[in-house]
């Protein structure tokens, strides 16, 4: 095996290099050869018989001709990286097979594995940028519950200066991001400037797991109504978490339930199909799986014999994609839940990791799978466009406007109670609600709007000192609608200190006219600095168009799912 991929890559990465050389010569006719002249005609005719019966040592041969060529004669050939060259060339060939079929070198695979453990190893803090005019600056935007940074002292607003010494003024939030995680058990230290006190301080801080958990929010919207938030991919906790959620709130007097897939972009098959397994019947299909290779085809039935009977709507977005879609679409071909929203992404391949040498290893596409109607979701692919197979679905596009639905290419399916549904373009929800679009406009108050909240909480804004948040965060406090107010002398205030700052370019007919926005953001960030960034998620939850929608169609859910009921008995 390892043989076999070996010759694939060094194949691969002849045909890349070669391709530049021919394009130019068919350009701008021919080019200066290096020195030592033509070829001979005996090098000729090696050369024609390489090319029409390539071994593998002939293969390495001509990369390694072609990686000198390149070192000596492009114009920045002395800074040739080879192992950007192998991996996108590897790349380029899973590529030209599908969009999701790719490589990953060393770092890649450890970041993937990650992702599926539920953790990663850090400092267990949220950051961010500010950005003054041309100046850039890096701040803790929230801690974790029981993190290394929250027990270390680091607080919302806190500015980092350093990071082992080496400055971060000026660097973006991402950069210093790789600067603070690591293996576990290694210490960083880190300077802040405590936004309360204006002081530096210098903590050593122990890198450790932190939990990235599938599911960040449980809680009841209203009275009967629970709301889970599984906005966090498939990993191997997920299933569990879930379990967990719906106990908690069954346990709350829960009899309705919205799933909020939106902005999942999948993981592990086997963790959809767990969930799938709850709310459906024994022997109920959730998907079937197709593929060339000896056990890629397979299909998945439920085994259920205490079916979870709650009505259940699900939220979907252009974000929405894989281990989502399958939930989503095995939910909703069984008539057991209403999908509310907007088109999902539309990825019905399967990929598994085969593992090469030197610690890489190649994501390959294996099968594609099938909603129980027969539905492959998978989008159109074949005009080998990557770019614009990413920007005109997914989440590339969450902050342009909604494009007016279109029925997919796929063949019209049935649903258990008759109803029509499509493949061929993700999972089209039986409820479209556009999503609640950030414009342009109000991304320019997100900087001046955080700005306000660090000096707020830090109890330097005069006459509005029961803002402060002078205590640890309360990660247990419930968030209500009646928390944190902004009344009009605190909007008065902001539009002060946005006044007072040319950098930001906010005029005060814009604040006025985005005043509600500017309320909604200013709770968020309040909300935060108090109670952590999961709880303060809720603010955005309660003017949520597709949420509110959902909450809605509850009853709808209710009656399809007990006439799918219905035409399952004999």
């Amino acid at each position: 095996m390892r043989n076999r991929f070996s010759f694939v890559f060094v194949w691969t990465l002849a045909a890349v290099l070669a391709c530049p050389g021919f394009v130019f010569a068919q350009q701008g006719g021919a080019a200066k050869l290096p020195p030592g002249g033509a070829p001979g005609r005996a090098a000729e005719t090696a050369r024609s018989a390489r090319i029409a019966s390539p071994t593998r040592e002939s293969i390495r041969d001509d990369v390694a001709e072609a990686l000198a060529v390149i070192r000596e004669q492009h114009a920045d050939g002395l800074n040739l990286k080879y192992d950007d060259a192998f991996k996108s060339s590897i790349s380029g060939a899973l590529h030209s097979l599908d969009p999701h079929s790719t490589y990953l070198d060393r770092a890649d695979l450890e970041k993937f594995m990650t992702e599926q453990r539920s953790e990663y190893y850090g400092i267990g803090a949220t950051i961010g940028d500010l950005r003054d005019g041309g100046s850039v600056n890096t701040f803790i935007r929230a801690t974790f519950d029981n993190s290394p940074a929250q027990r270390a002292g680091l607080r919302y607003g806190d500015r980092v200066v350093e990071v082992d010494g080496q400055s971060m003024r000026g660097k973006p939030y991402g950069e210093v991001r790789e600067k603070l995680i690591g293996p576990r058990g290694t210490k960083v230290r880190v300077t802040v400037e405590h936004a309360a006190t204006g002081q530096s301080e210098t903590v050593e801080i122990t890198r450790a797991a932190v939990p990235l958990p599938s599911i960040p929010e449980v809680y009841m919207l209203r009275p009967g109504v629970g709301y889970i938030a599984m906005t966090g991919g498939f990993n191997t906790t997920t299933a569990d978490e879930f379990n967990a959620a719906l106990e908690y709130l069954h346990g709350k007097g829960m009899n309705q339930l919205v799933l909020d897939l939106r902005g999942n972009g999948g993981g592990l098959l086997v963790q959809a199909v767990r969930i799938a397994d709850i709310f459906l019947h024994k022997g109920q299909m959730i998907l079937t799986q197709r593929g060339r290779i000896r056990g890629s085809s397979q299909q998945y039935i439920a085994d259920n014999t205490e079916t979870d009977r709650t009505p259940l709507v699900i939220l979907v977005n252009r974000g929405t994609a894989s281990a989502s879609e399958i939930l989503a679409g095995a939910l909703q071909d069984h008539d057991r839940a209403l999908v509310v929203g907007e088109t999902t992404f539309g990825k019905g391949l399967v990929q598994l990791p085969f593992e090469l040498e030197y610690g890489s290893a190649m994501l390959l596409t294996i099968a594609k799978y099938y909603t129980p109607s027969g539905r492959l979701i998978q989008r159109d692919y074949s005009n080998g466009a990557l770019y614009d197979y990413y920007t005109q679905g997914g989440t590339a596009r969450l902050d342009k406007q909604a494009a007016p639905p279109q029925r997919p290419a796929g063949p019209e399916k049935r649903t258990d109670t008759g109803r029509v549904v499509y493949g061929g373009g993700g999972i089209t929800p039986d409820e479209t609600v556009p999503a609640a679009i950030v414009s342009a406009a109000q991304a320019r108050l997100l900087d001046p709007v955080f700005d306000f909240a660090v000096q707020l909480a830090a109890g330097h804004i005069a006459g509005f000192e029961p803002y402060k948040v002078s205590t640890p965060i309360d990660f247990k406090h419930d968030l209500l609608a009646g928390d944190i107010p902004v009344t009009d002398a605190l909007f008065k205030k902001f539009r002060e200190f946005a006044a007072s700052k040319p950098a930001y370019k906010v005029s005060p007919a814009l604040l006025d006219r985005e005043r509600a926005f500017v309320v909604r953001q200013l709770r968020y960030e309040l909300a935060t600095a108090s109670y952590g960034s999961i709880m303060a998620l809720r603010v955005f939850n309660e003017d949520d168009p597709q949420l509110a929608r959902a909450i809605t169609v509850l009853p709808r859910a209710r009656d399809l799912a007990q006439a799918a009921m219905r035409a399952r008995q004999p």
